[in-house]
């Protein structure tokens, strides 16, 4: 299905972004991932973005957030740097992601570098998931955490995630008991959000505002790494606060990681 323009969404940017782990790129350019247990090819061509999936074509354009105009929300963006950075960085998107996806892999993202990360997410569905055949090809779902509640952390020794096992099967644990409720995450105030977050063992401020901002969905959230921290104190005053962003400050702050990552790493 040809699903927007590629000034909408640029799926090279809002995969590289270091938001989701489960699409990769092949030689032939294509985007390869794994959405809601269904198998999909991303592409783009002749200024178009292509999706290839046997998902209900619905789920796309509420994944993608497209009902959402990011130009005209960017353009309160204001300053020479951030506007630099939404330049740069056109064509972005948050994806709305699973709640519970987006809670396990940014659990195993903490003190980890984007292609680890990946790993680990990709042996973990190997292990736990559901099988998806694509052709002579396999695909896994994301384990549920249901799946994961009644495993120990050394059931997860194959997935070789070190430390972070036990935060997975804690995390799992607590959305399966109830003490945590990610649906109900998704319509309280986004700072309740995170401090319920990090109530988890092994949840800290950081990988609790990337869980509220990709799998919550509650745009006001602005997780800060090391990338974010020098950005910040390089090109912004001493006293700024995120929410001077205002509603959409999760997508400025995805602009101004996307271009510091980029830039750093281009040096």
């Amino acid at each position: 299905m040809k699903l927007c323009s590629t000034d909408e969404l640029d799926i090279v940017k809002t995969f590289e972004c270091g938001q989701c782990f489960r699409w990769n790129c092949g030689e032939d350019g294509i985007y390869r991932g794994v959405v809601d247990g269904y198998y999909a090819e991303a592409s783009a061509k002749n200024g178009e973005v292509y999706i290839i999936s046997d998902a209900p074509e619905s789920i796309w354009p509420r994944y993608f957030d497209l009902d959402n105009d990011y130009a005209e929300i960017s353009r309160a963006f204001t300053g020479e740097y951030l506007s630099e950075c939404v330049r740069y960085g056109s064509g972005i998107r948050i994806l709305r992601q699973d709640s519970w996806e987006a809670l396990c892999s940014f659990i195993i993202s903490q003190c980890n570098n984007i292609s680890r990360i990946k790993g680990i997410v990709e042996r973990l569905c190997a292990s736990f998931g559901d099988e998806i055949r694509v052709g002579d090809k396999i695909y896994y779902s994301f384990p549920s955490a249901e799946r994961l509640a009644v495993l120990e952390p050394s059931d997860l020794d194959c997935i070789r995630s070190g430390y972070r096992a036990e935060y997975i099967i804690c995390a799992a644990r607590a959305v399966v008991n109830g003490d945590i409720d990610l649906e109900e995450l998704k319509n309280c105030d986004y700072r309740q959000a995170i401090k319920t977050l990090r109530t988890v063992r092994g949840v800290g401020e950081k990988v609790a505002n990337c869980v509220v901002l990709f799998g919550l969905w509650h745009m006001e959230a602005f997780p800060i790494d090391v990338w974010m921290k020098r950005a910040l104190k390089e090109n912004f005053p001493p006293d700024f606060e995120p929410e001077s962003l205002g509603h959409y400050a999760g997508l400025a702050q995805q602009y101004i990681f996307y271009y510091a990552r980029s830039r750093g790493k281009e040096k």
